[in-house]
């Protein structure tokens, strides 16, 4: 079905001839108009927001009888996007964050800035979970609850040190409510296209990354589960089954947990890992005999600032190697091992059709030890 201009519409008045977004307000019913030509011009102007006459979707002139009407923002030079929430509108430009709230005749809306110096990447990088906003911007991540801050990203340095920053207006944010997540996903540096996705657990407050393509996202609502569109025109059911299934043919899903590296006291003493005890739960693997491989790895000096080399220690075959893997099955309650380093870290990792895992409470027996012994 072909699309109908607004102007062509019967009592039609001063449409915006151009504009960079729009949205409905569903409370107040509006139609409002971001980065518009202001009435009687032909020109865009970036900074400016028009609104309609409330419920219509036509009447644009401001006249005594109605409410249409717009202002202009001051700080930055564009509006890159809006996003509705439960008792605000919330408008980025390029420099500023800034929250339109309904407040009648005469004045219709009013805005005030919230947040002055901040950043969102692209006009899709906003996503609202649990009644908090949470953005993308250009060097780091926000979120917004009442007022504006920083948030906290562990893996911030791994994102925007291999990002495109080129191709922002394709990065875009989703929900996965059913898993208290917020999505974002965006282009590596050397694509011009979408193929890395990172992820905030807003309830555990951790974050993960991977590589994925998709163009769109829709939360849980009409279909239970999260639904993404590929560069294939194939639409993809997530958190359905254990196995990439989008070709029709399944494939393992190459999944691993890397820890952060740990040591004893200060890092200023060498420790001897003995035994470990994995925690490990496999309920819902379809394969006859899931398994994972765990890894150890140690480093002979402390410090994440230290290029450390790995430490010489462990036994595998009675060969000495520089880490030692092992493979976790279904009932594996302890592994036993002999590793020694400054600093440890370990990777939990499988890649095998019909295997899903969940990594509960490692437990992780290590004493002090010395440079040398067995």
């Amino acid at each position: 079905m072909r699309g109908i201009a607004l102007s062509a519409l019967a009592g039609a008045s001063d449409v915006p001839l151009i504009q960079n977004y729009m949205l409905i307000s569903d409370t107040s019913r509006f139609v409002i108009a971001f980065g518009v030509n202001p009435i009687g011009t032909t020109s865009i102007d970036p900074m400016f927001i028009r609104w309609t006459a409330q419920e219509s979707a036509v009447n644009w002139t401001p006249a005594a009888t109605n409410q249409a009407g717009g202002i202009r923002l001051s700080h930055g030079s564009k509006i890159v996007t809006a996003l509705q929430t439960r008792q605000e509108i919330l408008v980025w430009t390029e420099t500023a964050l800034y929250s339109m709230q309904y407040l009648g005749p005469p004045y219709v809306w009013g805005e005030q800035i919230v947040a002055d110096n901040v950043s969102i990447a692209g006009p899709n990088c906003a996503a609202v979970a649990s009644g908090v906003v949470y953005w993308m911007g250009v060097d780091k991540f926000y979120k917004y609850d009442g007022h504006a801050q920083t948030l906290r990203c562990d893996l911030r340095q791994y994102i925007y040190s291999d990002i495109n920053l080129s191709q922002t207006d394709q990065f875009f944010a989703g929900t996965n409510e059913g898993f208290n997540e917020v999505w974002w996903f965006y282009c590596s540096a050397a694509s011009s296209t979408i193929d890395r996705y990172v992820v905030y657990n807003y309830v555990e407050n951790v974050w993960y990354h991977g590589s994925m393509s998709r163009t769109a996202w829709i939360d849980s609502g009409l279909d239970p589960r999260p639904i993404g569109a590929t560069y294939s025109g194939v639409l993809v059911e997530h958190e359905s089954g254990v196995d990439d299934n989008e070709t029709g043919t399944p494939a393992a899903i190459d999944a691993y947990i890397l820890s952060t590296e740990f040591d004893i006291g200060d890092g200023d003493r060498f420790g001897f890992v003995w035994r470990m005890l994995p925690d490990l739960t496999f309920r819902g693997s379809t394969a006859a005999s899931p398994n994972v491989t765990l890894t150890l790895n140690a480093l002979q000096n402390s410090g994440s600032g230290y290029n450390s080399p790995q430490s010489i220690g462990g036994t595998n075959s009675a060969a000495v190697v520089r880490t030692v893997s092992y493979n976790i099955e279904q009932f594996t309650g302890q592994v036993n091992t002999r590793l020694r380093g400054r600093q440890m870290s370990f990777r939990i990792e499988s890649n095998s059709v019909g295997t899903t895992w969940q990594l509960g409470a490692t437990r992780i027996d290590v004493r002090t030890d010395g440079r040398r012994g067995g």
